[in-house]
């Protein structure tokens, strides 16, 4: 699954786009954990892409594979970890936005 989101915003520097891309691997990683057992997950696959042009475009795949006997919904779980994911990095996004007017 697949989502990509376009954010205006202040700039940010080598450190501040590597502490996004740990932000949201460590967000989707706590909801689907806390929500299935790890022996319940076979794989998982978090990538994360940042380009910073005019805007900043953050592409996240998520790949998760869970044996057939697990009664999940796995779309909706990885659905929410996702729109977590991306309501911390915009809260993060304030955050540097009102530092670099400090």
């Amino acid at each position: 699954m697949r989502k990509v989101i376009h954010i205006g915003l202040p700039e940010l520097d080598e450190e501040d786009i590597i502490a996004l891309g740990d932000v949201v691997q460590e967000v989707i990683l706590k909801h689907i954990f806390d929500s299935l057992h790890k022996s319940d997950v076979k794989d998982i696959e978090v990538t994360t892409r940042i380009n910073q042009e005019d805007t900043l475009d953050l592409e996240v795949d998520v790949y998760i594979e869970v044996p057939i006997f697990v009664k999940a919904d796995v779309d909706r779980l990885v659905e929410e970890a996702l729109d977590m994911a991306y309501e911390k990095v915009e809260e993060r996004l304030r955050e540097i936005a009102r530092e670099n007017k400090a």
